[in-house]
């Protein structure tokens, strides 16, 4: 699985960044995770909105810092 959080880098990015990185070590998944800040790069992924979570070239939040709730929601459905 192969996740980016896209961001300028932000406080609120680095908030996203760290919550997505507990939950995987919480879920023991096998994800590799990014932190996207390159201006070209987050235009590339087609994110408009700061910060994102991408999972597998998928943006599944947007413009938002989720709860470590919404995040563990979502790395669940996509495991199943």
């Amino acid at each position: 699985m192969n996740i980016k959080v896209i961001g300028s880098g932000c406080d609120k990015c680095d908030k996203v960044y760290a919550l997505v990185q507990e939950v995987v070590e919480e879920l023991a998944l096998e994800a590799e995770i990014e932190k996207v800040e390159d201006l070209i790069e987050i235009v590339k992924l087609g994110v408009m909105s700061a910060p994102s979570i991408m999972i597998d070239g998928k943006v599944v939040i947007s413009g938002q810092v989720p709860t470590k709730e919404k995040i563990k929601k979502i790395l669940e459905r996509v495991m199943l």
